[in-house]
């Protein structure tokens, strides 16, 4: 597929309380898309900062005038600020990436090379992740290869936000309403002709993570239950060989008379914890389907600056019919 001759690059950076290293930031990229031969705009994406963020974004506007703001009425979390950059970029290809640098704009122009070449989606492979504990990069890999084994569709491995993304894809990404958007599986959903660039990992410039323990968690659940049902079969066989052994155990001690007050103590606590457990997964899946039924806005903008033309590429409302009874 051919591409434009004078391309304009969205890259879309979600921003939550990174005054530390905002200005940083906007340096960087600005030297960078000042030495590219293609347009750039740098879209930022204020997930209801609480620092001083947005105003230094605001800023910077004055001075370049390819800087673009989104700010969100609170905090809604970074997969939906992504959303909401992929919904208001105005590229020919919209890159995401982190505002915090660990992931290098220096890898923007081989993206931008397979890009040209054909590619839909050109996505961020990680070599190395710097800078971080070992039980992040333990816990992250895990969870690579156990979604990767667990989706029924193919999601690479060692691959976060970190891509490009021509403007057929993006189009189709802004008409889905996923009330918790798992991006990068979205993105492997959607398909179109994908590669991998590989890079190395930076460490963080400043600031702190704004994915602790309890986000990842989430993060992971969210993947798994968007993209996977393997875990409701696994309640199935979790029954099944719960059901078996209680038989077993019936059937020993029908003809045995092997029975202690201790053993079926333990097994009554056993069972009701793998009941809770199955009744735990089931739940999440309801609970996607309760999200999805509630029809609400994915996010609030409380308004945006930046923005010097009408934008193109909006997605137009889903309105969805509600059959009569």
């Amino acid at each position: 597929m051919a591409r434009n001759e004078n391309p304009l690059i969205s890259i879309v950076l979600p921003v939550y309380n990174e005054e530390a290293g905002i200005q940083h930031t906007i340096e960087i990229l600005e030297n960078y898309v000042a030495s590219q031969p293609e347009e750039y705009e740098i879209l930022f994406v204020d997930d209801g900062c609480v620092d001083r963020s947005a105003a230094m974004i605001q800023e910077a506007e004055q001075q370049y005038d390819n800087i673009r703001l989104v700010q969100f009425s609170r905090n809604f979390g970074h997969q939906i600020a992504i959303t909401a950059g992929i919904r208001y970029a105005s590229g020919d290809a919209v890159v995401v990436m982190d505002a915090d640098l660990q992931d290098p704009p220096s890898v923007i122009p081989a993206m931008v090379k397979q890009w040209q070449d054909g590619y839909d989606v050109v996505y961020g492979k990680r070599l190395q992740r710097d800078g971080e504990s070992w039980f992040k990069k333990f816990s992250a890999s895990a969870f690579y290869r156990i979604l990767h084994r667990l989706a029924n569709i193919d999601i690479p491995l060692d691959t976060g936000d970190f891509r490009l993304m021509d403007r057929r894809v993006v189009n189709v990404l802004a008409k889905m309403d996923e009330p918790d958007p798992f991006v990068r599986g979205m993105v492997s959903w959607v398909g179109f002709k994908q590669t991998a660039v590989e890079y190395e990992r930076d460490e963080r410039t400043a600031g702190t993570t704004k994915y602790p323990l309890s986000k990842m968690l989430h993060l992971s659940m969210n993947g798994i239950t968007s993209f996977s049902d393997v875990p409701l079969k696994l309640v199935n066989v979790i029954g099944a060989i719960v059901i078996a052994i209680g038989l077993v155990y019936g059937f020993i001690s029908l003809f045995t008379g092997f029975a202690t007050l201790q053993f079926a103590i333990v097994s009554m606590f056993e069972l009701f914890g793998i009941s809770l457990l199955m009744v735990g997964i089931v739940s999440a899946y309801l609970y996607r389907i309760f999200e999805t039924s509630r029809e609400r806005p994915l996010y609030v903008v409380a308004k945006t600056s930046g923005f010097k033309h009408p934008r193109q590429h909006q997605p137009q409302p889903i309105i969805k019919k509600v059959k009569s009874m």
